[in-house]
Formats: C-alpha cells, structure tokens, sequence
C-alpha cells in the first residue's frame, strides 16, 4: 500500500493556522509506528524549508517542480498521480485535483466561512473557494473536520452522509507553547513593554480585526486618561480588508503592529500578556487560543461555536460583533486578578486533552482503515 501527501503547505516559509496543520501533523505521523508494508510518499513544490529529522525509510520526499505560482495542484500533482501507484492521497492544507479519479481521496476542510459571511474574504476567494469546497466535499472519499460544529455546517451545506466525515481536532506544539518566566530577554528585543493585550493572527476582515480596533480606541477613551489601558499588541500579516483599519492602527500610538515573529518568541508573547484576544466572527477550530491557554494566558474570545467547543468553559466570552461587549471583557479582565489566574488555570488544564500524537494516529487510522475495507 503506497499513501501520498500533498506537503506543499506544510512547505512555506510563513505558515498560518492551515499550514502549520498539515506541518505538525505530518511530523507526528512519522514518528507513529507504521506498518512496514506501507510507503509514504511527500509531495512538494519548491525547495524543501526545513528536511524533516529521523525520517524512516518507508517515507520518501518527491519534489514535483512547476515553473508557475499557480496551478501545482490541479495540474502538476494530477499529473503525477495519474501516473503513479498511489493508492491513498491525503490532502491536509488545499484541495484535491479534478483528475485523481483512480485515487483514494481524504481532504482536510477547515471550514466554509465563505458561506456564511462572503464580504470577508477577497474577490478571487469570493470565486474559488466555493467551487473548491463543492469539489474536495464531492469528490473527496473521507473528509476530516477539526470540530463537531465544522461537521454540522457541512452537513447543513452539502447532501453527503455524515459517515463521510470524521471529526478529529487540532492540537499544538507542546515543545514550544508551554509558560515562559523569563520574558525580560524577548519582549526588549521587540521594544514591548507590559501590560498589553495580544492578537495574533492575519489581520484582515475574517477575523474581525475591524471590530477589535474599533472596541480598543472605545477601551481607551475611558482607560487612556488614567493610565490603565494596556497597549494593544498585533502579530500577524495584513490580509483582505486590513485598510480599513489601517489609520487607526497608525494614529494610535497604543497599537503596536509586529507584523511577522519568529516562532520561537511566540510563546513569551503569549506569557507576559495580561490577556490574548480572540475576535473571530466564524472559525473551525482556532489554534491560537490554544496557544495562549497553554502558555498559562488568559484568554477572552468569541462566543462563536467552535471556541466554545474547544475551549470548554476556559475563557472569558464576548460577542464578536458588539463593540460594548468586548470592550466589556478588556475591562473586567484588567480589573480581575482572581478571573485571570483561573481562567489561566482553566487553559492549562484544558490544553491537555490536544495532542498532535493522537490528531496524527487518528488521521492514519481514517486513511488506512477506511481503504482497507
């Protein structure tokens, strides 16, 4: 049995949510203890980022090289599993290509935010990603989601049988994402000094960076003047929709835009927060708020669905599309010692039912079992 993956997302440089997924969750495969009469082939595109350590022989690398920034995918990979003996082909980040009928399709989707709330992603998106979803979701053999509420929307969206679907939920990097005591060091490289809220992620409609500034400039007219408001810390690319938040950031001297940190730095980030901030209107999962928990930070978020499954009673919530409500919360955190230390007890304990370990052997399983039969 020969089980190919597509690794062109794991393979960037800078990795949001999607790609970090498929990154840690193809590590954590190979670590697993695979069946020797299974080959694993990884397909990518451009130069290998980082060559993954220890890897046993039944893995092989194939770089699959493509002149173009667009098109691998439905073009240069079809091809190529035209012409192999492929028997699974796993797709954790992008869809699967129209032309693998022969194969054995399991696709990752993520979510269909698109569906619900278009005017937060780009015109291009706007055009391709339902057509995406439609084909990955039809075409597809299996489907994993990383949340119940992911399952429910697809099933709401989409006439397939819900024993197509398996829900098997996203971790973190336990390696790197744990409480920092010594924060001194990283955040003087970065010229931040505390108390601040944090934000991480891409900074643009869909995740409701508009509404997060527009509640903070409402924070500090009445914490401003009495020296109590935290600064508002920013990491993440901008992304659709970040001009129109574009000169409050600039005119506000208490937003502190970092643009892109190194990953090794994120977790002091999260650690010397006086609170991480998660405003998403629509999400699958949400990564970073696990993340934070498990740096031991207090988390406010979103009363969406997903974080609340996720997260199990372990943050303070607000409604993402009320300015007053998540001004509420920055108040109330700031105020509350008591609420900080246990909503940062909640975190820690909360975080410790995730593991990439298991996400990798119940992904094997799905793939493997399901072929099998």
């Amino acid at each position: 049995m020969i089980v190919g993956i597509d690794f062109s997302g794991a393979n960037r440089k800078q990795k949001t949510g999607v790609e970090w997924y498929s990154y840690y969750l193809i590590q954590h495969m190979i670590k697993l203890k695979h069946v020797k009469n299974i080959d694993f082939v990884i397909y990518y595109s451009s130069k290998l980022i980082e060559k993954i350590k220890n890897t046993p022989l039944n893995w092989h690398f194939k770089r699959l090289n493509w002149p173009f920034n667009f098109g691998w995918t439905q073009i240069r990979l079809a091809w190529e599993l035209l012409r192999s003996k492929v028997d699974v082909i796993f797709f954790p980040s992008y869809f699967p290509p129209l032309l693998t009928f022969n194969k054995f399709k399991v696709t990752t989707v993520h979510d269909i935010g698109f569906t619900f709330f278009p005017k937060q992603y780009s015109f291009f998106k706007r055009i391709y990603y339902p057509l995406a979803h439609k084909i990955a979701v039809h075409f597809s053999d299996i489907i994993i989601v990383p949340s119940k509420f992911t399952k429910n929307e697809l099933l709401k969206k989409y006439k397939i049988g819900p024993s197509k679907i398996k829900v098997i939920p996203i971790a973190y990097n336990r390696n790197i994402y744990k409480p920092k005591s010594d924060l001194t060091k990283v955040l003087s490289k970065y010229k931040i000094k505390q108390p601040y809220f944090l934000y991480v992620g891409r900074l643009e409609k869909k995740k409701n960076i508009a509404n997060l500034i527009f509640a903070y400039e409402k924070f500090c007219k009445k914490y401003l003047d009495k020296g109590k408001a935290p600064n508002l810390v920013l990491i993440g690319s901008r992304g659709h929709g970040y001009n129109k938040v574009k000169s409050n950031i600039s005119n506000n001297s208490k937003i502190i835009e970092m643009g892109y940190v190194e990953l090794k730095d994120l977790p002091c980030f999260y650690s010397g927060a006086i609170a991480f901030i998660f405003p998403s209107i629509y999400e699958g999962f949400g990564i970073p708020v696990l993340e934070a928990m498990a740096c031991g930070c207090p988390v406010i978020a979103s009363n969406i669905p997903s974080v609340l499954e996720i997260s199990a009673n372990s943050c303070l919530y607000f409604n993402p599309i009320n300015l007053d409500d998540i001004v509420y919360s920055m108040e109330k955190i700031i105020r509350d010692e008591n609420l900080r230390k246990n909503l940062s007890i909640k975190g820690l304990d909360r975080v410790m039912d995730f593991s990439w370990r298991k996400c990798a052997q119940q992904t094997f399983d799905v793939m493997v079992n399901k072929f099998n039969k």
